[in-house]
């Protein structure tokens, strides 16, 4: 029986998904794309998720399309296969929830473009990234489109055109990453982070991340005018008030998602 490329799991109010090709280093096929995007809907469906972290299974998180997805298309189906393969950069983008990648080994094409694509990345000390489709006569413009929300147009033009390999080092320099751990830390890092997140009111977390991914789109005053709203809508809410009198009652707040 062939295993299955995307699995899932939960840990308290943290969803989990598995990239779950270890012998293809993770690389993207048609349904290894179609269950990765599927699990991100289920889990940003999901009452009981707050946060959700995306590892990989083996030695590395994901070295990007697996070349046998480039043979005997025509534009048309090649157009199709492109759209497939950048969905999930789409779909974290418009998801409530913060969605964080857990990186070790190689992250490299469509493997770094799902980390980019992540709300937050922590790194094993020994992570490598890199755009790297242009080394086989192919280029990373998928992966591009988060990139160049997180760095300069001269380092995005530098990574997408020599497909240079960067440490988890430079990664962190560049903003690509929060934070770099050690390898045997890896796990402990990611789940410390996510249970932080998990904490927190789910509707703040929902209203902030909707409104930072509007500031790509609108300009300063429109921006400012948009979040007020968001955030005045916010502070209506019922959590918004459990937050406010658990803190004055120096308790713990009992969120609702109301």
């Amino acid at each position: 029986m062939t295993a299955k490329p995307i699995l899932t799991e939960s840990q308290d109010a943290v969803g989990i998904i598995i990239l779950n090709r270890p012998e293809e280093k993770n690389t993207f096929d048609v349904e290894f794309a179609r269950q990765l995007n599927a699990a991100l809907k289920d889990f940003d469906a999901d009452p009981a998720t707050r946060v959700v972290v995306i590892k990989a299974n083996g030695r590395h998180f994901s070295t990007g399309i697996a070349l046998d997805q480039f043979q005997d298309k025509d534009h048309r189906r090649y157009r199709e296969l492109i759209r497939l393969m950048d969905s999930h950069n789409h779909t974290i983008a418009r998801m409530k929830k913060p969605v964080i990648a857990m990186v070790q080994g190689y992250a490299v094409a469509n493997g770094a473009g799902l980390v980019f694509a992540s709300d937050m990345a922590v790194a094993a000390q020994s992570a490598k990234f890199g755009t790297t489709a242009i080394n086989v006569g192919l280029i990373c413009l998928g992966p591009a489109v988060p990139l160049s929300r997180l760095t300069s147009r001269k380092k995005v033009l530098e990574m997408v055109l020599t497909g240079d390999i960067i440490t988890a080092d430079q990664a962190l320099e560049l903003g690509l990453v929060n934070k770099v751990v050690p390898d045997e830390e890896l796990e402990t890092a990611t789940m410390r982070l996510a249970r932080k997140l998990a904490a927190k009111s789910p509707l703040a977390l929902q209203i902030g991340k909707q409104g930072i991914y509007a500031l790509d789109e609108l300009p300063y005053h429109r921006a400012l005018d948009h979040l007020g709203e968001l955030f005045a809508s916010l502070c209506s809410t019922e959590d918004a008030k459990e937050g406010l009198a658990a803190f004055s009652q120096r308790r713990q707040p009992q969120w609702k998602g109301k």
